[in-house]
Formats: C-alpha cells, sequence, structure tokens
C-alpha cells in the first residue's frame, strides 16, 4: 500500500493563542509519534496546494469567503466566534488544509497513492456553509468531498469519529444523497445541533458519556457498516477525530488507541469491496499530544494496511 502523508508547514503557523487546546503542537505530537514508530519514511510526504475559491465555494457561500477574508488580521488575533481563532497566519492554513484533502482526493484517484492521511489545521466538521465555529474556518472532508464529485463520482461516504458531532459536515450534505455521513459522537454535548432523523444518507450513532470501546464498536457494526455496504461508496473519507481517547479530557468517551487500528481496518475493507481502496482521511479532533500521537499512529498503520 502506498500512503500519502499530506501536510503544510502553514498549518504549524496557524495560532489560536496561549492555552488554545488547539495548538501547533498537535502536529508535532502526531509526526513526533510516526518517527518513534517508523512509519514515517514509509509515507509518500507531500505539500498541501491551497484550496481555490471554486474549490472552496462547492460548499462555502462567496459571502462567506470574503467576510473571512475581510477579517484576517494583520497582527493579533481575531475571534470568529467564542472558541475560533484567527491569527496572521490562519488564513494561509486554511487554505492548505482544504487543499490537503482535495489533493488527496487526486492522488487516490489517478491511482497515485491507495490511501492519504492529511495531517493538517486548523481542523473543519464544524464548519457551515456560512459560519465557522467549533475551531474550523473551512470544512475540509467536504471541500473533498464535493471535489471528488466535482471529478465525476456519484457516491462519495464520509465517516467521523470525533467525540464532537460534526455539524457542519451534515447541514452541507444533508440533502446531497450523493454524500453518505456515518458518525459516532458523545450526545448530548457540543455543538449540541438536533439529531439528524429525516435523511437515509444521514447514519447517527450516537454514544453517551462514558461508553467504553464495546459501545463504539457495536455501533459501527450496527449502524455504519450495513448502510455503507448498502450505499457501495467510490471513495471513502474520513474525519479523524482522535478525541474520543479515553486520556482526552475534551470529551468523556473512553476509547483506546486499538479501536482506531480496528475502525480503521472496517473502513479500508468498505473501500477494498466497493471503493477500489481508495481512502483519504484528514485530522480533526484530539487534543492531548501523546495520546493523540498514539492512536494517529494505529489509525496510520491501518490505512497503510500494516499489522
Amino acid at each position: 500500500m502506498t500512503t500519502a502523508y499530506i501536510s503544510h508547514a502553514a498549518c504549524l503557523q496557524h495560532e489560536t493563542g496561549k492555552h488554545h487546546p488547539e495548538s501547533p503542537q498537535r502536529l508535532y505530537a502526531i509526526e513526533d509519534a510516526l518517527i518513534a514508530a517508523g512509519l514515517m519514511d514509509l509515507l509518500d510526504r507531500r505539500d498541501a496546494p491551497r484550496a481555490n475559491r471554486q474549490q472552496l465555494c462547492r460548499v462555502h457561500s462567496p459571502a462567506y469567503l470574503e467576510n473571512i477574508e475581510r477579517q484576517a488580521p494583520q497582527a493579533g488575533l481575531v475571534m470568529l466566534d467564542a472558541d475560533t481563532a484567527m491569527g496572521v497566519h490562519s488564513l494561509e492554513a486554511a487554505h492548505r488544509a482544504a487543499g490537503a484533502v482535495i489533493h488527496g482526493v487526486d492522488l487516490v484517484l489517478r491511482g497515485e497513492a491507495d490511501t492519504a492521511f492529511c495531517g493538517v489545521r486548523p481542523p473543519g466538521h464544524h464548519a457551515e456553509q456560512n459560519r465557522a465555529m467549533g475551531f474550523c474556518i473551512f470544512n475540509n472532508v467536504a471541500v473533498g468531498a464535493a471535489h471528488a464529485l466535482a471529478a465525476g463520482l456519484a457516491r462519495v461516504a464520509i465517516v467521523d469519529f470525533d467525540v464532537h458531532h460534526g455539524n457542519g459536515t451534515e447541514s452541507i450534505f444533508q440533502n446531497d444523497e450523493r454524500v453518505m455521513l456515518c458518525s459516532t459522537f458523545q450526545h448530548p454535548f457540543y455543538p449540541n445541533t438536533p439529531l439528524n432523523r429525516g435523511h437515509k444518507h444521514i447514519i447517527h450513532a450516537p454514544l453517551k458519556a462514558g461508553a467504553y470501546s464495546e459501545a463504539f464498536q457495536q455501533a459501527v457494526q450496527d449502524h455504519w457498516l450495513p448502510a455503507l455496504h448498502r450505499f457501495r461508496p467510490q471513495l471513502m473519507l474520513v474525519s479523524a477525530g482522535f478525541d474520543a481517547h479515553f486520556e482526552d479530557d475534551m470529551g468523556q468517551l473512553n476509547l483506546l488507541d486499538s479501536d482506531y487500528y480496528r475502525v480503521t481496518r472496517e473502513i479500508m475493507e468498505v473501500a477494498e469491496q466497493h471503493a477500489r481502496g481508495r481512502v483519504v482521511s484528514t485530522l480533526e479532533g484530539g487534543y492531548q499530544a501523546q495520546p493523540l500521537g498514539r492512536a494517529a499512529v494505529q489509525h496510520i498503520r491501518a490505512l497503510m494496511r500494516l499489522d
């Protein structure tokens, strides 16, 4: 298996303020863990290009993009909402984060990589068509899905195992049956959006605070996998949030390192059956350095088909 690792130096320059959990240390933790595990040299490292306006406007409105550009600071920080900070380099980082997923989609569709992991920040799955929130500026995974559809695919699946509900991704695709969204998340919890019950291509598997591996794995088996096999996706995208880990205090779920390996292997098996093995994953949450690094390594090992 050829697995691309897509990132950009701009993602390290995205400043959020002292003590903010969404910090550059997150990417350093993942890369350090990959080096320690002996995996970094086995990955095909790629620089993320910038997402252009046309690519972003497939999921965000032109007015939203213009508003974000107007607010980009020349110094210091601007708060887009109570949680989402934008510094001097943040707009460039956001363009690169969305561009990474686009590049990953292109690589797997052209057969230049089997799978890809986008080690980027800011994350994206809370960003809505006209709203930044929850540390997210552009919805990276949604931009990648829309790019795949524009490239001619008819069915794209997004799976999201972040501790928080990916409200932005859901709102963008809730009326587009070409995209299936399967997600697990702690509920009730931030962002406290109502569960969407009226769309067959939106598959919710909410977990109660305190849930352990068994509940997570059962949700995947009972809800995700049957729906994905019915849908027969031509491409699998992953919103890879690692904040449901038991060592991450952002939430109250109790997943283990091994859960991320197992769920990724199950995603890979769906992709092998229906999508020519094509999987592109992008970083969402995960805020404690050591468990983030370990869990990401397990996820990427599975993308590489390593035992």
